[in-house]
């Protein structure tokens, strides 16, 4: 047709280098213009494309000016192909050439800054069409796999036959599983507790509840059965399918972003943690439920309470008291119209979380969250007696068909208090008995060197290292005190002598043994000037907790007293006798904690008579067998009891 825009430009350049060629007399630097000139028509044959920019031009009637002679019919023709303007016929008058060539350049920058932006455009929307084909396609794969049912191939077959093949590889139940109560006449030392427990949830209005005691003593394994016998009884309000959910207060970990939180529930936000996929495509939150929505209608058995975030510890009161748990997010759109039921439903309502919390804990209920112990009942499992571990050990001996030498029950029952640890010792016994009979025995026999070597074996110490005697000694009181729901002996010693010089005698007390117990001291010397007239100021006296152990509070103070005593009037003290309990400067004795749990661990020790204050004489166990319980009101009562009837000093 017109040949193209390059042919153009060296017929141009042609007739410039011709004889018959004159420059434009009305032009100012004609060369620089041309090359402006060409340079245009460059880009423009790029930005169009060289057959595109000659139609272009032939319809703006271009072309012929295009190859004229003239410089200004070429600016007219570039202004009409770039204007897009068939009417511009001539330079406007008065107007300067350099001026015109800008407007041009400034619009032919504007045309490839606009071709720019459409061409990056187009690769994204390329790169987007892409995308979402792909995405399509393997939306279509993966429907059409569900529909043709071959979602698995060799690999995955093959990893579920190993599967398959692991399900049927079985150890034998453990000892502690095949030996845990299935029913509560089997617990063994708990009876008050189970009871009190019973009380609390097989109820019309079951209570929430926090168990107390040492390790080992079935709070866990009691909680279970009363739940079952509970959803026996018609009365109460559970139902035969309710929930023993478990968890443990040490391991529960959450996120205070909301993140995860295993126990209340949590939402997965479409962009940070990914809901389903089908709800992120939509930008639908999705919440996940929580163990205490599991619990719902049963129980939630919360182990270790006393271990629980202080912050997770306050939003589970909160579900204790709504019932309910409410979930929240910034992605949750009311008016969504694609929003699932469920999730409208869980987002305005909240999920049911009605379930009875059951809270153990080894703790001192001072430690425990006020708030908490407010919402609950409170019930205490007792420490189990060398009785209790001995029948604990005798009754799993018969379900594990095993024969005991006599004297293993006794000895076990002197390395532990807990009935797991007993069950532990006594199925460690029983397999090195196995080994040694290379397992040809069909009834075992464990023997007391088989527990000794067990024993030795665990680097295991005696739970009661000090034992009570038929017998009298000068300046030396048995004690009790209480640790973790556990009662042990306290051996306090005093030992004393006659100033150097009147009235400037020295008192020593264990640095260690706390500042309440060094009161104590200070209250003895008040008694017994009150008692015997002696002044403790004429007397050197040493007092000594043996072990160096911390007396938390006072209830040393009776204890510490009669070693004082003792040791400044030489009178010997009975050494089958502990006390506890404050002693006031006018010598009474004041009430004092874990009386219980006192009485258990002088039980252990072998103990026949405790004394303990008239205050506290409600807190002492009634069915006690073995031991004597003396409650007193005044030291001197206490005087009856801890000395020998033949050297009781005179009151003054």
């Amino acid at each position: 047709m017109f040949g193209n825009i390059s042919e153009i430009l060296k017929q141009g350049e042609a007739e410039k280098k011709s004889p018959a060629y004159t420059e434009p007399d009305d032009c100012n630097d004609n060369n620089g213009l041309k090359r402006q000139l060409s340079a245009f028509l460059e880009i423009l044959a790029h930005i169009y494309g060289a057959d595109k920019l000659i139609l272009k031009a032939g319809k703006l009637e271009a072309l012929g000016l295009l190859k004229s002679e003239s410089l200004k019919d070429k600016i007219v023709a570039v202004q009409r192909i770039v204007f897009e303007d068939p009417t511009i016929d001539e330079l406007p008058a008065g107007r300067d050439i350099a001026a015109v060539m800008e407007e041009i350049e400034n619009e032919v920058a504007e045309m490839l800054a606009r071709r720019e932006v459409e061409e990056r455009l187009e690769r994204r929307v390329a790169e987007r069409m892409q995308k979402k084909h792909e995405e399509y396609i393997q939306e279509v794969k993966m429907q059409m796999i569900k529909e043709e049912g071959v979602a698995d191939n060799a690999h995955t077959l093959k990893k579920y036959a190993e599967l398959e093949k692991l399900e049927q590889r079985k150890l034998s139940k453990s000892a502690l599983e095949l030996l845990r109560p299935g029913k509560l006449s089997e617990v063994i030392g708990q009876d008050r507790a189970i009871r009190a427990l019973l009380s609390k949830l097989a109820s019309p209005f079951p209570q929430h509840v926090i168990l107390y005691g040492p390790p080992g003593v079935g709070k866990t394994t009691v909680a279970r059965l009363v739940l079952g016998e509970a959803c026996r009884l018609k009365f109460t309000p559970f139902e035969k399918s309710a929930k023993f959910v478990e968890v443990d207060g040490t391991t529960l970990r959450w996120d205070p972003r909301e993140v995860t939180n295993p126990l209340l529930g949590s939402v997965h936000d479409p962009i940070y943690q990914g809901a389903k996929r089908d709800l992120a495509e939509s930008g639908i939150p999705e919440p996940k439920l929580g163990l205490v929505t599991e619990a719902h209608g049963g129980v939630l058995f919360i182990d270790e309470i006393g271990e629980l975030d202080p912050i997770l510890l306050n939003k589970l009161l909160k579900v204790l008291e709504d019932k309910r748990v409410h979930f929240d997010s910034s992605y949750y759109d009311p008016l969504e119209p694609h929003m699932p039921k469920y999730i409208k439903k869980l987002f305005e309502e909240g999920a049911p979380a009605d379930f009875i919390l059951i809270a153990a804990t080894t703790k001192d209920p001072l430690h425990i969250n006020p708030a908490l112990r407010s919402r609950t009942a409170e019930v205490y499992f007792e420490p189990l007696t060398c009785a209790h571990i001995r029948q604990i050990v005798e009754e799993a001996s018969k379900r594990m068909k095993i024969h005991l030498e006599s004297d293993v029950p006794e000895i076990i029952s002197d390395y532990t208090i807990e009935g797991r640890k007993a069950v532990a010792i006594l199925a460690d016994a029983i397999g090195l008995a196995l080994y040694e009979a290379g397992g040809k025995m069909k009834k075992p026999k464990v023997s007391k060197e088989h527990v000794m070597e067990v024993v030795r074996s665990a680097r295991m110490s005696p739970q009661t290292l000090v034992k009570a005697k038929d017998s009298v000694e000068v300046g030396r009181v048995l004690g009790l005190g209480v640790s973790s729901f556990v009662g042990s002996i306290i051996e306090i010693e005093a030992i004393a002598f006659t100033a150097r010089e009147p009235g400037k005698g020295k008192i020593r007390f264990n640095d260690t043994a706390g500042s309440m117990a060094k009161d104590s001291v200070f209250n003895a010397a008040s008694v017994l000037r009150k008692v015997t007239g002696k002044n403790l100021n004429d007397y050197d006296v040493h007092v000594n907790v043996i072990g160096g152990g911390l007396i938390d509070g006072p209830s040393a103070g009776s204890a510490v007293a009669i070693a004082i005593l003792s040791a400044v009037t030489g009178r010997p003290v009975k050494q089958d006798v502990a006390l506890t309990g404050e002693v006031s400067i006018q010598g009474k004795i004041r009430s004092v904690g874990g009386i219980m749990e006192k009485i258990y661990g002088a039980k252990q020790a072998g103990v026949k008579t405790v004394i303990i204050p008239r205050e506290n004489a409600s807190d002492s166990p009634p069915d006690l067998k073995g031991i004597q319980v003396v409650p007193v009101e005044h030291i001197e009562e206490v005087f009856l009891h801890v000395f020998k009837a033949d050297s009781l000093m005179p009151v003054i």
